[in-house]
């Protein structure tokens, strides 16, 4: 009796690259979706979650983009990397979605907020504490800014992505980029000055 044959882990080299995989998607093939997803799930949900701001927003959106890349397959022209074109999927998905929560009421606070447990319990209280409120009072500042900017800060200053690949992603010129982060940054400089004052 012969041994089961093993799948490919997603990172080996031999492996089919994510254009061949997108290929044999559009070619019928039912797995080789999941499998493209399965291999940038992690990046693209943290791109979702940073430009929603909110994982229920998040999921939605990137859940929106995830049918629009399956049924766009075919479109693909193969002038970006995949990466680039289910990134950029990602963003229009993402911007949809903040359209439609910005024309609905909105929802208010829980009255019981300041009671909520803590989700993880931390090994210095006192440092994740300060780390916690700094976290939180960025997420708050970039609530405060554009969705245009907020999305190139994100895709610059926490995905890495280059300002060639940015301005892909988003479908603009590579200045556009740079003057969204610019006047991001600034904002944020505003709205965050009283950390540096603490600090």
């Amino acid at each position: 009796m012969t041994a089961p044959a093993r799948r490919r882990p997603l990172t080996d080299p031999d492996g089919p690259t994510d254009a061949q995989l997108l290929a044999a998607h559009v070619a019928g093939d039912d797995r080789a979706f999941t499998l493209l997803l399965e291999r940038h799930a992690d990046r693209l949900w943290s791109l979702a979650l940073r430009v929603m701001r909110n994982p229920e927003d998040a999921a939605d959106a990137l859940q929106d983009a995830m049918i629009s890349a399956f049924r766009r397959a075919g479109s693909f022209r193969g002038d970006a990397a995949v990466t680039t074109w289910l990134h950029r999927i990602v963003v229009n998905a993402c911007f949809d979605r903040l359209r439609r929560i910005a024309a609905r009421p909105a929802e208010p606070l829980p009255e019981d907020l300041d009671r909520s447990p803590a989700l993880i319990a931390p090994d210095d209280p006192a440092t994740d504490a300060v780390r916690a409120s700094i976290a939180d009072e960025v997420t708050e500042a970039l609530a405060q800014i554009g969705a245009d900017q907020r999305a190139a800060l994100v895709l610059i200053d926490l995905e890495g992505y280059s300002m060639d690949e940015a301005a892909r992603i988003l479908g603009c010129a590579p200045g556009t980029v740079k003057s969204r982060c610019s006047r991001g940054r600034a904002r944020l400089a505003v709205l965050l000055r009283h950390l540096k004052e603490v600090g």
